[in-house]
């Protein structure tokens, strides 16, 4: 661990989590409604600074195995924001392009989640040929 960070704060996919959340709050800040939906834009605010909060919270756990719940629950998170912007999209309150970007860049973050979840799953075990 470098000297005054912690352990999370060098893994790409926490850095991607925290600029997810960031281009997300972005968004909720020029939505597109006469009337504002104060709770669905907490929510989807909420949501989004999940995934990278989720991230860090089970980096710092004691076991693999919580590290993982951690790193489904981000997951979870993920897909509620999309779920979120897939609604705001279809109120007009956010535009296509808007959408589509985002959901890009939550593509690559869910990759990159199921990537470190099947890395602490499934750890490679180095395997000797044996030639006969």
């Amino acid at each position: 661990m470098n000297q005054g960070k912690f352990s999370f704060e060098d893994l790409d996919i926490w850095k991607r989590a925290i600029e997810f959340a960031r281009v997300v709050i972005g968004i909720t800040e020029v939505i597109n409604t006469d009337r504002k939906h104060y709770r669905l834009i907490e929510q989807l605010e909420s949501a989004a600074t999940s995934v990278a909060l989720n991230i860090a919270e089970g980096s710092g756990r004691y076991s693999r195995k919580e590290f993982i719940h951690f790193l489904y629950v981000a997951r979870g998170s993920l897909y509620e924001t999309i779920t979120l912007l897939i609604i705001f999209k279809s109120n007009n309150w956010i535009t296509e392009q808007q959408f589509l970007s985002i959901n890009d860049f939550s593509k690559i973050i869910g990759r990159m989640l199921s990537g470190l979840i099947n890395s602490l799953k499934y750890p490679k075990i180095k395997t000797m040929n044996h030639q006969q």
